[in-house]
C-alpha cells in the first residue's frame, strides 16, 4: 500500500543461501502505472521465499515456479504522480526498481439527487459504520494464494462509471468511485474473477446483496446490488463459476453490477487489474 506522497520502499528479501548474484533478477510489471492501479513485483533466482517489507506495509509473495515469487502491489488512487523507488535486496545482491505513477485528470459526475440518498438518517448512519468495520476486518486479512493466472471480467459488458470518477452530489458531498458499475439485465448470471472463498454473501447498506471473494495474498474481488446469492459463506469457487445475479439492491438506481478489487487493502482500478501479466 502507498501513501499520498513518495515515499521509499524498501523490500528486504530475506532468503536462503545464494551462490550466483547474476541468477537474481527482480523487476515491476508494468513499471508506469495510474493511480489506483495494481502492479507486479516479480523475483527469479531467488532459493527461497522472499519477504517484503516497507513503510506503507508488506507486499505478499507466492512461488511461482522454480526459484520464482510474484507479489502483487498497488497504489491509492489519490496517490500523487512521481517515481517511487523500489530497492528489492537479497543479502549483498541488490536491484533498485522504478515505479512511475502518471498524472491524470478523473472524470468529475455532479449528482442531483433526493435529499435522503445523500444524507443518512442517525440509524442509518450506524448501520453504515458498523458494515464498514466489519469489512475492514476483511480487508486486514491476508490468506495462502488460490487464485490462478488471470483475473476475469465477472460480466462482458460495457461500463456505466468507471473507476476514480469524482461524484458530487447535491453541490456539496463528495465521493471517489472506488470500482466500476458494469452494465446488466436484472438477473444476467455474474461469475467469479477467478478461484476463491467466499468470506462474505449477505445484504449491506450501500451493496445491496454483496459477494466477497478472498482470492489470497491480499487480492479481493467485491460483486454488489446483486438480485440474488448463488454461493454461501465459506464456499471455494472457481473462475467463471456463477456466484450471483445482477440486480438493483442496495443503493442502487436501477440494475447492475458494481464491481471492485481490493488489493492488501487499496481499491484498484478492476479494468486494469484484469491486465496484468499474471
Amino acid at each position: 500500500m502507498f501513501r499520498v506522497k513518495p515515499v521509499l520502499i524498501v523490500l528486504a528479501l530475506v532468503l536462503l543461501a545464494y551462490t550466483s548474484a547474476d541468477a537474481f533478477h527482480a523487476e515491476i510489471l508494468p513499471a508506469e502505472i495510474n493511480p489506483g492501479d495494481a502492479f507486479l513485483v516479480k523475483v527469479t533466482g531467488s532459493p527461497g521465499e522472499p519477504l517484503a517489507v516497507s513503510d506503507n506495509g508488506r507486499l505478499y509473495f507466492e512461488n511461482c515456479g522454480d526459484s520464482c515469487y510474484i507479489a502483487v502491489g498497488a497504489v491509492d488512487v489519490r496517490t500523487e504522480p512521481g517515481v517511487y523507488e523500489i530497492v528489492v535486496s537479497n543479502g549483498e545482491n541488490k536491484k533498485r526498481l522504478e515505479l512511475h505513477v502518471r498524472h491524470i485528470e478523473f472524470p468529475v459526475r455532479r449528482l442531483t439527487l433526493p435529499e435522503d440518498k445523500v444524507t443518512l438518517s442517525s440509524e442509518n448512519l450506524k448501520r453504515v459504520e458498523k458494515e464498514k468495520a466489519r469489512l475492514s476486518l476483511i480487508w486486514g486479512k491476508v490468506s495462502d494464494r488460490l487464485w490462478d493466472g488471470k483475473f476475469i471480467m465477472p460480466l462482458e459488458n460495457s461500463i456505466s462509471a468507471g473507476f476514480g470518477i469524482k461524484r458530487i452530489m447535491n453541490r456539496k458531498k463528495e465521493s471517489i468511485h472506488r470500482g466500476i458499475d458494469i452494465r446488466g439485465k436484472n438477473g444476467e448470471a455474474v461469475k467469479a474473477a477467478n478461484t476463491g472463498r467466499v468470506v462474505l454473501a449477505e445484504e449491506l447498506f450501500f451493496g445491496g446483496n454483496t459477494v466477497i471473494i478472498d482470492h489470497g495474498q491480499g487480492i479481493y474481488t467485491v460483486y454488489m446490488h446483486l438480485s440474488k446469492f448463488n454461493v454461501t459463506y465459506g464456499e471455494i469457487v472457481s473462475k467463471g463459476d456463477i456466484i450471483g445475479f445482477v440486480g438493483s439492491t442496495g443503493r442502487a438506481t436501477g440494475p447492475h453490477l458494481h464491481f471492485g478489487v481490493k488489493v492488501t487493502a487499496v481499491n484498484v482500478n478492476p479494468v486494469s487489474f484484469t491486465r496484468l501479466p499474471f
